[in-house]
């Protein structure tokens, strides 16, 4: 879609060029070999890779996936690489531990940052919670922004099948995080996003102390405020898990309560 619209605008140029008498030709350099890839990060999600996967390149079959698997002892890494059979796009990096999904994700950019074909990193839930429907909207606006959140507190945004406590805390959750880290979104432990190459090459990843979902915080943290990004919130349903139980522990909530202090703290230092 961005070819054709690119072709249009240069052909209209053209014509206004020539109706003012300016004989000039316009050109213009387009990569058609630019990537989009997803990065899954997964444990013990054997029954919902066998899902989501197909899902994807249904939608998008010329995307790129990479799964991230801590080792599941569920063999979560056998039914993917079974599924690499069919997906030629798909591909998996296998880790010996379980030590954080920010710790992985940060693993998968590393890897996929040396690719110089990459466009943009798609960060996403294997469990089916971030449903594929909405990634086209991603690719649709990642020329034009260089951080593309999927919120759930957007207008048409939401969540579906959560109790009441659940809802409670995640807005009150996303209310503390505001305040303190002073960053213009509402969603801020969302973990669907899209990011551009461009803006996540410059991230220096030393600058994030948290290891598990709190990575999603200081990740957002550091490219709005540090690097500038221009950042726009897609609102996406945050639909229920499929299959299997949910990873939420005090361990993390507890996490989420210290990072928006920690970057709180940094934005007083460098004021």
């Amino acid at each position: 879609m961005t070819f054709y619209i690119i072709i249009r605008t240069a052909f209209i140029c053209q014509i206004f060029l020539l109706i003012l008498g300016k004989n000039i030709l316009i050109f213009f350099y387009f990569r058609p070999d630019m990537k989009d890839v997803i990065l899954l990060p997964t444990y013990n999600e054997r029954e919902n890779v066998k899902l989501i996967i197909p899902e994807i390149f249904a939608l998008l079959p010329d995307i790129n996936v990479l799964v991230i698997d801590d080792s599941s002892p569920d063999k979560t890494a056998e039914v993917v690489k079974d599924l690499m059979k069919g997906y030629p796009n798909l591909s998996i990096l296998e880790r010996k531990v379980k030590d954080g999904l920010g710790n992985a994700y940060i693993t998968a950019m590393k890897q996929v940052m040396e690719d110089p074909n990459i466009r943009s990193v798609i960060t996403m839930d294997a469990d089916g919670s971030h449903q594929p429907k909405y990634l086209k909207d991603f690719l649709a606006n990642i020329d034009n922004y260089d951080l593309i959140i999927g919120s759930r507190y957007v207008p048409t945004g939401g969540v579906e099948n959560w109790e009441f406590w659940r809802k409670k805390l995640s807005k009150f959750g996303n209310l503390y995080a505001k305040v303190l880290t002073g960053l213009p979104i509402n969603d801020f432990t969302a973990g669907f996003m899209c990011i551009s190459r461009s803006y996540l090459r410059k991230m220096d990843f030393s600058d994030i102390s948290s290891a598990g979902y709190s990575f999603l915080i200081e990740l957002k943290f550091y490219l709005i405020h540090k690097y500038k990004a221009r950042v726009k919130e897609v609102p996406i349903i945050f639909a229920s898990r499929r299959e299997g139980e949910s990873k939420i522990s005090n361990q993390i909530i507890s996490e989420g309560v210290r990072a928006p202090w920690r970057l709180f703290l940094k934005r007083l230092w460098k004021k």
